[in-house]
């Protein structure tokens, strides 16, 4: 390496550090965190070989991007592993102090490095978590209402028949009741409006795509959301060494305290993508399903607990499935799927 050197994001500028290993010449300073300031910076250090590392925080893709336009090399470091290779907090941290440490590890060979996804992999992450947001968002309003109905009396209400929704129109609601629920109902219409064209896409691309074929093939409960979501959030599964780094990338890995003797219940530990746990345990709930597979190790972890830890561990050998089938099509399971974002395949109303 002939230049390492390391960039600390905020939404506001970049502090960077960077060091010429022949002569030991150092530069620190800071840029806009604006695409353009950034691409100008970087144009000095174009046919040199530079490394940069950076956090994987928000930002980083634009930044990741600039880098390799240049022919440099990116680094993306995962902040939580960063943080716990700092050590004993001894000083103040600063933007300097990250830079350093980042420059540190990436000079010794010990930065904790993330996988970077390919561009389209970006977009189909970006796409299938809006998709998440807004079913989220849709079942905060349904909630809304139907709690507004029990306040004032009335049954629940299936709001996707246009007869449950004149009912409501003519049910007896006080005046903020009525604006409410006449509220509610039209930013679930707004979602649903929404929606409808997203899914269109995202079931063009699973069945277009080796990866979400192979799964909705191979497992069951899969189907063309799940399948996209679970090529999305694993990725490339050749990064992971084994089946229980993907669970633990999942964060379906149970976590256990234990201190002098004194040990806590397991609990899962929720840390990656909730995306990806929201797939993995929407398939394993077919497993409740006489024709499921796994039917009978559901119906024994559920005797024994409940429906909710079956579920879990359900969840958990699709992960490792899904991990082995994906890892076994190589690049085929990341392969980019053509035309699957074209605008023409969106309503008239939409595209304009």
């Amino acid at each position: 390496m002939e230049i390492v050197g390391a960039m600390d994001l905020h939404r506001n500028q970049i502090t960077f550090r960077w060091e010429d290993m022949r002569t030991g010449e150092v530069e620190r300073g800071r840029i806009p965190a604006l695409r353009q300031p950034v691409r100008e910076w970087l144009g000095r250090f174009q046919g040199r070989d530079a490394h940069f590392a950076l956090e994987g925080t928000t930002g980083w893709r634009y930044v990741v991007e600039e880098l390799e336009a240049v022919g440099l090399t990116a680094h993306l470091a995962d902040p939580a592993e960063t943080h716990n290779r700092r050590g004993p907090k001894r000083r103040a941290k600063t933007d300097k102090a990250d830079c350093e440490l980042l420059a540190k590890l990436l000079i010794e060979e010990r930065l904790p490095e993330s996988w970077i996804p390919p561009r389209h992999m970006l977009d189909l992450r970006t796409l299938v978590r809006m998709r998440c947001a807004l079913v989220e968002q849709r079942s905060q309003w349904q909630n809304r209402i139907h709690a507004q109905l029990f306040h004032q009396g009335l049954s629940k209400v299936n709001f996707k028949t246009a007869m449950a929704r004149a009912m409501l129109a003519e049910a007896e609601l006080s005046p903020a009741g009525q604006v409410l629920v006449k509220t509610g109902i039209a930013m679930i219409e707004f979602v649903d409006h929404q929606l409808e064209p997203l899914d269109r896409r995202l079931r063009l691309f699973s069945a277009r795509q080796p990866g979400c074929r192979a799964l909705q093939a191979s497992l069951f409960g899969v189907g063309p959301m799940v399948s996209v979501a679970l090529v999305a959030e694993l990725g490339d599964c050749r990064r992971f060494s084994s089946s229980d780094d993907a669970v633990r990338h999942s964060g379906l890995d149970v976590t256990v305290y234990q201190s002098d003797g004194k040990r806590a219940s397991g609990r899962i530990s929720h840390q990656g993508p909730s995306v990806l746990r929201w797939a993995l345990y929407e398939a394993a709930q077919s497993a409740a399903r006489r024709n499921s597979p796994d039917h009978d190790y559901y119906l024994k972890i559920k005797s024994r607990i409940d429906h909710q830890r079956a579920c879990l561990s359900v969840a958990r050998k699709l992960c490792r499935r899904s991990f082995h089938i994906l890892r076994a099509l190589g690049d085929e399971a990341m392969a980019p799927v053509e035309g699957w974002l074209d605008e023409s395949l969106l309503p008239a109303s939409v595209a304009a």
